[in-house]
């Protein structure tokens, strides 16, 4: 577990008067906990940004304006669906004695697994990992060795090894596999298809030779059209 510093400020602005601050670069938020009163807060938009983009999990060492400390750790934090800023943050407090539950990250290691060097696809499914246990047992990350996952071989959860720290996910779940690569085939014409086609393409040449023989039919068979004879004028 790792443990960092933090400095906020105890804000009176509440609601919509929230807004201020953000044009002033700092983010509104709240601190709770069991037990505790909620205290809102502020924090400048930079030094909450580690909290949201890091691949770790941290606990908080929260220090106030007013003098007071609280271990607690980033709960949730709101973004703006469209310029991805911070609008609102949630910490929640630590009691030393009381088990918390919350979501570890998945740090993969040992490079390019030997599947993918054979031509195989690395896929993560468990990008985080629900787990419960005490403050001071919280994991940073949990490290997964990848470097002999071979073709059709994965890691579940029941593989990972643990200490005072319960796992809240299904022990055969998958958390990293390689898989074969995909392959296209392209679909063979049923043996109907070819045949059709060939007596399509043939169409043409029997309709025209068919044409030609009916012609020449129809012309042998309507006989020609001989001149009226000329009759003798009758004598008189």
């Amino acid at each position: 577990m790792s443990e960092i510093s933090l400095n906020a400020e105890i804000r009176k602005e509440v609601g919509r008067r929230a807004k201020a601050l953000r044009r002033t670069g700092k983010v509104p938020g709240i601190y709770y906990g069991h037990g505790q009163q909620n205290i809102s807060i502020s924090m400048q938009a930079a030094t909450l940004k580690p909290l949201y983009t890091t691949t770790a999990t941290h606990v908080i060492n929260l220090k106030l304006d007013d003098g007071s400390s609280h271990l607690c750790i980033l709960r949730d934090v709101q973004l703006d669906p469209v310029t991805e800023r911070p609008v609102h943050f949630d910490l929640f407090g630590l009691s030393e004695k009381e088990e918390i539950t919350l979501e570890v990250p998945v740090k993969l290691t040992g490079g390019i697994p030997k599947g993918v060097r054979d031509g195989g696809i690395l896929q993560l499914i468990l990008h985080k990992i629900r787990i419960s246990c005490l403050p001071k047992n919280i994991p940073d990350h949990f490290d997964i060795n990848v470097e002999t996952l071979e073709i059709n071989h994965s890691v579940h959860v029941k593989d990972l090894k643990t200490e005072h720290i319960r796992i809240m996910e299904n022990e055969r779940s998958t958390i990293v596999a390689v898989i074969p690569p995909t392959v296209i085939k392209e679909p063979e014409p049923a043996p109907g298809t070819v045949v059709a086609a060939a007596e399509t393409a043939a169409e043409p040449e029997v309709i025209t030779k068919g044409k030609k023989v009916e012609e020449g039919a129809e012309a042998a068979a309507t006989p020609e059209k001989k001149a009226p004879e000329k009759k003798a004028p009758e004598k008189k």
